[in-house]
């Protein structure tokens, strides 16, 4: 079989669709930054629309900060792959051609800068996870006892972080009299624009005032809210997609058909017509970002890691447990009241478009992959509304429980015994404290005592942190299903056959 690339597309079967614009024409409108899963099954279709519609100025230069990986997989298919939307039902699959490049900045540092600086440029975008905006994930603070952060605060020549190449950029971007950019990001985070937009300027501040006035005055950073599910693609995977190609594609990754991006509407020169693509436009993402975060996101991660100590492995298995539907409701009943309301967002369709969309046995989206780098996750995801929560004067139980889940995950072995790996920025010190711990009392405080997940209001409230160790307690002893299923019925009342395993 041979390998997919602008010679070999043209051999491309029907339903399998293909570029219909000149791919020649299009110019690098767009510089995006962690061209990972997520923003090849994302961002690259809306942009993709565009083109098709011939609007030839949305053209994707991708960026990656370290790894070549997904460079060198697409570099022999000219930039070319496959995306692969399956519902359970039935599949489609269609190549998409609107990425025109990856630069590694370890290998072309300058040509990062030059494609940020160019005058084509209007928008960069940003799927880099939490962990590359270095900041502190509980106070929301730029890491600067950060190695990286303190080499691109002292120096710019050589960047070492997300913040330092676009400061890097911008300022050649500046200094050559060009217009400011519109930065985005597409990352899981509350107010993610506004957090972009303070490390970027506090590192510019620190190089030149007038940088960070420039910045700070003219470019924009709109708040944005994503969401799309796109698993991790297997050697099965990829085997399949070749046979619904009938070439190799090595960069191909599948997605459900729901597809949501909302951006807040503040641009600093060119907006794209991505309303084309079904993204909105909004003065306001809160309402959106919130629902996403707590609702999307929150069950995830009480998914993977109460599901992943259960042994279960996928979301769609998960969600085929009464128990577990039974406690997503439930965390969601819990977590409602400290949503955005919204004219715009209806909340029980929401939730009710969410739980087919975890049914959807296609995607085999893993609980181990929704597991990582949870000490980034957890504050915004879990520990936010915990607060909020409190404030109100609620005890947000299965809450309470997906931290405990989380912290239980912290020991490396499931509930069948069978070793995990826990990967985390962090895992060296959660897991310190685990091995030090004699009691769950001691691993629950000694988890608790991390300033960079947990705020000192949660670490204070005695009747919070009691509940996650007793929940802790119960993990270790009767396991992550029964423990939920107990928390179900006797805790929450909820009737018994719906709990039953």
């Amino acid at each position: 079989m041979e390998r997919l690339s602008e010679a070999t597309m043209l051999n491309l079967p029907s339903p399998a669709s293909r570029p219909t614009y000149d791919r020649n024409l299009l110019k690098g409108g767009v510089v995006h930054v962690g061209v990972g899963r997520f923003h090849r099954a994302h961002q690259v279709p809306a942009f993709e629309t565009l083109a098709e519609h011939g609007d030839y100025r949305w053209g994707i230069v991708g960026a990656s900060l370290r790894s070549p990986a997904v460079r060198d997989r697409l570099r022999p298919q000219d930039y070319l792959y496959g995306l692969i939307v399956d519902d359970g039902q039935t599949r489609r699959s269609e190549v998409l051609g609107s990425l025109l490049e990856i630069i590694v900045a370890g290998d072309d540092r300058d040509r990062l800068l030059g494609a940020i600086a160019s005058p084509d440029a209007h928008i960069v975008t940003v799927t880099v996870t939490e962990k590359g905006y270095k900041l502190d994930p509980a106070s929301g603070a730029l890491l600067t006892d950060d190695a990286a952060i303190r080499g691109d605060l002292a120096n710019l020549a050589s960047p070492r972080t997300l913040p330092g190449y676009l400061v890097a950029g911008l300022r050649r971007r500046k200094e050559h009299g060009l217009g400011p950019l519109t930065i985005i990001s597409c990352d899981n985070m509350a107010d993610n624009g506004h957090k972009l937009r303070s490390v970027v300027v506090e590192v510019a501040r620190a190089h030149d005032p007038s940088l960070g006035e420039w910045i700070e005055e003219r470019c924009c950073f709109p708040n944005t809210m994503v969401d799309r599910i796109v698993p991790a693609m297997t050697e099965s995977d990829l085997d399949s997609a070749a046979a619904l190609l009938k070439l190799i594609d090595r960069a191909s990754v599948r997605t459900e058909p729901f597809m949501q991006w909302v951006i807040e509407d503040a641009f600093a020169s060119a907006r794209p017509e991505l309303e084309r693509a079904g993204v909105q436009f909004t003065a306001n993402v809160a309402p959106w970002e919130r629902a996403k975060l707590r609702l999307l996101n929150g069950a995830h991660s009480v998914m993977a890691y109460v599901g992943g100590l259960a042994g279960i492995s996928t979301v769609h298995e998960f969600v085929a447990q009464p128990w577990a539907r039974e406690l997503l409701d439930r965390l969601w009943d819990e977590v409602q009241p400290t949503l955005a309301t919204s004219t715009e967002l209806n909340l029980a369709d929401y939730r009710d478009q969410l739980m087919r969309r975890f049914a959807n046995s296609a995607l085999k989206h893993r609980l181990m992959q929704i597991a990582m780098d949870g000490s980034q996750k957890l504050p915004q995801r879990l520990v936010a509304p915990a607060v909020e929560l409190i404030d109100k004067g609620h005890s947000p139980r299965i809450l309470a429980l997906g931290i405990a889940a989380w912290m239980r995950w912290q020991s490396g072995r499931n509930d069948l015994g069978h070793e995990i790996a826990v990967d985390d920025p962090i895992s060296s010190t959660t897991r310190r404290i685990v091995d030090s711990s004699s009691t769950p009392q001691e691993q629950a405080m000694g988890l608790f005592s991390l300033a960079s997940v947990f705020p000192r209001r949660l670490r204070d409230d005695f009747g919070f942190t009691q509940l996650v160790t007793e929940y802790l307690a119960n993990l270790q002893q009767m396991g992550a299903a029964a423990t939920a299923q107990r928390l179900c019925v006797t805790l929450l009342g909820s009737p018994e056959g719906r709990c039953a395993k």
